[in-house]
This record gives C-alpha cells, structure tokens and sequence, in this order.
C-alpha cells in the first residue's frame, strides 16, 4: 500500500490548452487546478491515473491534464553566454574528444580572429584539447566538432521533445 505523500508526488503532465506538454507537476498541484477549474483530464494513452480519497469524496486525478486558461506566455529569455550554462548544453563534454576531465571553455572561432563570445562559437573543451587547438581555427588543426554549437532551446520545447521521445519509446 502506498503512503499519502507517495501517492501525491506522483507527477502529472500538464498540456497547454494547445496540446503543448508544458511540464510535470505533482498530484497536489494537479489536484488544485482541476477543482478550480483551470485544467481538465485528458485521457490520451487510455491511462487510469490515480484515485485521491478524503473523508467526504474521492477524486480520479489522470496522468495528463491540460490548461483550460488562457495565460499570458512568459516572456523567455535565452540565457547568457558562460561557463555553467555552457557546460550543461553541452553535457560537461568536450566536444572535440569526448572527455568529461578537466574541462574549461572554447571559441570555435578565436576571439583574436573575429570571434564572438555567442552561443553558437563556444563549447566545451577539455585542456588538452583546448591548449591543442591554440588560437587557431579548426581546419588549421585538424579537429572536428562532435556537436554543433547552438543556444538552448525554450524550455517547454526541450520538455515537449522529451516527452514526445518517452511516449515514442513506450509505443517501441
């Protein structure tokens, strides 16, 4: 038998009134919208979900709900340029080798050549890499980007592809 606090932090996926999967919440959370009436079930998978009881009603909560609100998009922001945020983009990487030691940054495109210090000229470089390459360009050297540089993407697009890429591998 599970517990209460187990049972409420079950995560629900939350859809735009659009059908774009904007995040997981927790059951509670779930709850609140629903009995407010800012949300509705959505039964897509034919999934049960979960049954919530209190003394006086019990309550089906589905795995996905979605926002029958219209509300304002937040304004996102692509985030700037630096070491941590890099890092993560590139999963603490380098993206000429492969190696996750001693990892520091690198413009593809040196700064001393006209390089700008933007998403789409910086990566993860470990030091070996990095003192290899030097101040010069990639074809100079011989080396090769594993990954294209590019800024983050939103963050409901990248929860979107996720969860479209888990059903995927739930349907294989």
């Amino acid at each position: 038998m599970t517990s209460v606090t187990q049972t409420l932090s079950q995560s629900v996926v939350v859809f735009s009134k659009n059908y774009l999967p904007i995040s997981r919440i927790n059951l509670r959370r779930a709850i609140v919208l629903l009995v407010a009436g800012k949300a509705e079930p959505v039964d897509f998978f034919g999934e049960n979900g979960w049954e919530v009881r209190s003394p006086s009603l019990i309550f089906q909560v589905p795995a996905h709900i979605r926002l029958t609100t219209n509300s304002a998009e937040r304004v996102w922001k692509i985030p700037p340029v630096n070491r941590r945020e890099v890092l993560r983009r590139d999963l603490h990487t380098c993206q000429y080798c492969g190696s996750k030691k001693k990892l520091t940054l690198d413009h593809v495109i040196p700064r001393s050549k006209g390089g700008k210090h933007r998403w789409d000229n910086v990566v993860t470089a470990c030091e070996r890499c990095n003192a290899k390459k030097g101040d010069r360009v990639l074809g100079q050297v011989g080396m090769k980007l594993q990954t294209r540089p590019k800024a983050p993407p939103h963050p409901a697009v990248a929860f979107a592809e996720q969860f479209w890429r888990e059903q995927q591998a739930n349907l294989d």
